[in-house]
């Protein structure tokens, strides 16, 4: 288990991430993820998965009334096969692999919200962007970017809920699919715990977040965006030197 500095880092940046997620509907795992894995490598995806099922149920909670249950739909047959490929190689990946696999999908990540491309939020689309998402969230984490290119064009409210009530369905999923494989035990239990302190945190400082978003929205997601490819890079250098 974490000294008191550690896990004190590890909750602040959890904080962060869980806020920023609540006010722009993605951005847990992105940010806090990358972070974690130098306190604990085993952070990802475990810990992190149950981490965001906790604050996808809150936002999901909040934002209920602009819920699109028919996209939902359409992205979790997707995030099916995505998820069995995502553990499919779990199953067959080395631990020592693991941190680079996951920070180089974070810079994936991060060049695909950076891409600009503009999707229309259509059966076929989602459903490839669900099977894309499966297979990140359930390797890294990391699920929300290709979800949120389908929905960068709809407004606030719509993209909370919508991607919330997805990863809802979705990370339960992946969960099953890491303990299919064993990569889900009494250690990342643990972890779970111990992070969702931060988790409620970043939530109710989110609630305070959407007014301001709409106002310096770019900023923000460059800011973030910078700070995620900033981490990858640490944690793929780390695992090279």
């Amino acid at each position: 288990m974490p000294g008191p500095l550690a896990l004190c880092f590890s909750i602040l940046v959890v904080a962060i991430g869980a806020a920023i997620q609540g006010t722009v509907g993605f951005g847990l795992a992105l940010v806090a993820g990358p972070l974690l894995t130098l306190v604990e490598p085993r952070t990802v995806p475990g810990p992190m998965l149950v981490a965001g099922l906790v604050l996808t149920v809150l936002i999901a909670v909040r934002e209920r009334s602009s819920l699109d249950i028919a996209d939902v739909k359409w992205a979790v047959v997707g995030r099916l096969p995505g998820v069995a490929l995502g553990a499919a190689l779990l199953s067959m990946l080395r631990t020592d692999w693991m941190a680079l696999l996951f920070g180089g999908l974070v810079l994936v990540a991060v060049a695909m919200t950076l891409s600009g491309v503009m999707f229309r939020p259509g059966p076929k689309t989602l459903v490839f962007a669900g099977l894309i998402s499966g297979f990140m969230g359930t390797v890294a984490s990391i699920g929300g970017p290709p979800m949120a290119l389908v929905y960068q064009g709809a407004d606030g409210p719509k993209v909370r809920a919508t991607l919330a009530a997805y990863f809802l369905v979705g990370v339960v999923m992946s969960l099953i699919g890491l303990l299919l494989v064993g990569r889900f035990n009494s250690f990342e239990l643990k972890w779970s715990l111990l992070l969702l302190p931060g988790i409620v945190l970043g939530f109710l400082l989110s609630a305070h977040g959407a007014r301001y978003i709409d106002r310096e929205r770019q900023r923000i997601r460059t800011g973030v965006l910078a700070v995620s490819a900033a981490s990858a890079i640490v944690v793929i250098a780390r695992q090279l030197i």
